[in-house]
């Protein structure tokens, strides 16, 4: 089934074996991205005396907050705000999905690669001006499912982590079901801090 909600995304499934020894110590390979990813998420806004978590946090309520107010006072959404949201939501999946083991390929800044997330630029006057202040709260329902699909998708990295290293290869149906749950995540990111539709996400991951 092709889904028509407005925030696509999808990974491509590796088309050849996946490197045994970057799977091996991905958690290690990956810090200098992580650490530029969670500077431009926020941390860096935040006090040096604050905790990680907190300071991310801070962050995250600078950029959702004033996106906010304009859409409900304003009706706008400023398009270089839109690209700004749309490129490092697209960054951040690449990132997790190399943590993910989904691809070996180290995560570029601005390419790509096999991982493809997309959604329209919004006619803010077309939208409920008022719905921004509660989506976050109308998305609760999704928080709690995603809690557990997210554990199960821990499981189905370790259990992908094992599959490589002995074969090389993600077995597709745990590869399906982790893409499936960023894929229902991104879907509830867009409409819930994004905000850049009204349609509330579906309960699927495809």
């Amino acid at each position: 089934m092709v889904s028509t909600y407005p925030v696509q995304f999808d990974v491509d499934y590796p088309s050849q074996p996946l490197n045994r020894f970057t799977t091996a110590f991905r958690l290690l390979v990956a810090i200098p991205i992580v650490v530029v990813l969670t500077m431009l998420s926020g941390q860096a806004l935040g006090d040096h005396g604050r905790s990680e978590r907190e300071s991310v946090v801070i962050g995250g309520v600078a950029v959702f907050v004033p996106l906010v107010l304009m859409l409900v006072f304003r009706q706008k959404y400023p398009r270089w705000w839109f690209d700004w949201n749309l490129n490092l939501m697209r960054f951040s999946n690449r990132v997790t999905a190399y943590l993910a083991l989904l691809d070996d390929r180290y995560p570029s800044t601005d390419e790509d690669q096999s991982v493809h997330l997309d959604f329209p630029y919004p006619d803010a006057r077309q939208m409920n001006r008022w719905l921004p202040l509660v989506k976050w709260l109308l998305a609760i329902p999704h928080y709690i499912v995603l809690l557990f699909l997210g554990l199960g998708a821990i499981l189905a990295i370790i259990a992908a982590w094992f599959a490589i290293l002995f074969t090389g290869t993600y077995p597709r149906s745990l590869f399906d079901y982790v893409v499936g749950v960023l894929r229902w995540t991104n879907r509830v990111n867009g409409y819930a801090f994004t905000l850049i539709t009204d349609q509330y996400p579906p309960f699927r991951l495809n």
